[in-house]
């Protein structure tokens, strides 16, 4: 069987690449964009520094707003609607993963009405027509959805996540510019980077996982680890570092999928409103753990990619626990909480077991699994 690798037909990296969007929309005889992005980063002008490009360059547009931090059916219906009325011809999606995965599910629909409903497009979804055109830009540096071809929405009425995966979704141009990035909150650029490592390390371990991943997440992995603490301290370096190293783990955890620290990760998302980040960064040492004895070799490579020194010389043991305890250091370095303690009921563990189960990262875990050993996971977290 062939090894799929989706990307984009064209991605900007570096400060001012949002100066290229106007080139890119005049090159595709673009009239109207339909820009998605969130009230929080209207609000504080964030948004408006790519308006500003479109306005200068005479571009026509519609702002749509109605997004949540996990976006809902309701949101992107809405959204379908507002595009209809709109005269739109492509999407801006401006914004992290919220404002990406509206985007990327309303264009979906809009091509392919007969998936109106939203529910019907989890999983792997038989969409026969490309998106609209989407031009992605993000503003977080944690998802990496505009390389990727997955988007996740929640059905509100069932209190769950539907993670979609869709090669036909994936933003046709990307506008990696850490300016966009550089008014995150420590908070927030802590979540987001904690949630680009674990896409690197879950997409390196994964079942799926080969040869062209790996060189993608081990890099993603090294540039993550050195300069996310940096990122967090608001520096230039840190900055244009967690940029660059979201978008590497998504060229390749987009390809090959994740596992179920994701898999745990969602239900907290839907059923509390949790942070992605800081869930998976919470998951993460202890589904490490869990997974240790079906990673072969690879937690060595970890290691070393998060600076661990000598690892050649340290034993199978050694390594994988030096491994998780640098992940388990940086986590800490950047100020997110040990434990689910603060954000999970107990009498809600079975409900979370059974949906991150039924959940669409979960075949991609290197270890076979099963609701009792997720709910063991959860209980040790709380």
């Amino acid at each position: 069987m062939a090894n799929r690798f989706v990307l984009n037909e064209m991605s900007y990296h570096g400060a001012g690449a949002i100066q290229e969007i106007s080139g890119e929309a005049k090159s595709r005889k673009f009239e109207k964009a339909f820009v998605c992005s969130d009230p929080d980063l209207i609000k504080f002008g964030v948004t408006k520094k790519v308006l500003d490009v479109l306005d200068n360059a005479q571009l026509a547009y519609e702002v749509y707003s109605d997004i949540k931090p996990n976006p809902s059916i309701e949101n992107v219906q809405t959204g379908v609607e507002a595009y209809k009325k709109s005269g739109a011809d492509y999407l801006i999606a401006i914004g992290g993963g919220s404002s990406m995965d509206t985007a990327k599910a309303i264009g979906i629909i809009i091509n392919n009405p007969e998936f109106e409903d939203v529910v019907s497009l989890e999983g792997v979804a038989p969409t026969k027509n490309k998106s609209v055109p989407i031009f992605a830009v993000p503003t977080t540096a944690g998802t990496a959805a505009e390389v990727t071809i997955n988007y996740v929405i929640t059905d509100v009425a069932k209190n769950r996540k539907m993670v979609c995966v869709d090669p036909k979704d994936i933003p046709v141009v990307a506008f990696v510019d850490p300016d966009m990035m550089s008014s995150m909150p420590k908070g927030l650029t802590a979540a987001t980077g904690m949630d680009a490592l674990t896409h690197a390390i879950e997409g390196y371990i994964t079942a799926g996982a080969w040869e062209l991943s790996d060189m993608f997440h081990l890099k993603a992995i090294e540039i993550i680890s050195r300069s996310l603490r940096g990122a967090v301290d608001n520096t230039k370096e840190g900055r244009e570092d967690m940029a660059l190293g979201q978008y590497v783990a998504g060229m390749g955890f987009s390809n090959v999928g994740l596992g179920i620290v994701h898999s745990m990760a969602h239900p907290l998302g839907a059923l509390y409103d949790t942070p992605h980040g800081v869930a998976n960064a919470i998951i993460l040492p202890t589904v490490m753990e869990y997974n240790a004895e079906a990673t072969g070799e690879k937690y060595r490579e970890i290691a070393r990619a998060m600076g661990v020194k000598d690892v050649d010389s340290m034993t199978q043991e050694e390594y994988r626990k030096a491994a998780i305890d640098a992940v388990k250091q940086l986590s800490e370095d950047v100020g997110i909480p040990a434990d689910l303690k603060d954000i999970v009921k107990k009498e809600d563990i079975p409900f979370l077991a059974q949906s991150a189960y039924d959940d669409a990262c979960r075949p991609g875990n290197p270890r076979e699994t099963s609701v009792e050993d997720i709910t063991k996971l959860y209980e040790s977290l709380v």
